[in-house]
């Protein structure tokens, strides 16, 4: 099984997002969505439900970001 960045999708209240994505990214969100169900033995989230935890994701994990807002306060 692939290790991935992203766990399970917590079970919030979704919020209503409108966003225009290339067909690529979101062909690529359904199969990261599919391999994430895969892992989880859970049906495969709404691919739009993984750009929430990606984006929090990448933001905890960006250094440079991490230092700026460090230089920031």
């Amino acid at each position: 099984m692939a290790k991935l960045k992203l766990g399970p999708l917590a079970d919030d209240k979704p919020v209503k997002v409108t966003v225009e994505l290339p067909a690529q990214l979101h062909r690529d969100l359904t199969t990261y969505a599919e391999v994430l169900a895969r892992g989880s033995g859970q049906p495969a989230a709404d691919p739009v439900r993984l750009i929430v935890p990606m984006l929090e994701r990448f933001i905890a994990t960006d250094r440079g970001f991490a230092k700026a807002r460090r230089q920031s306060n």
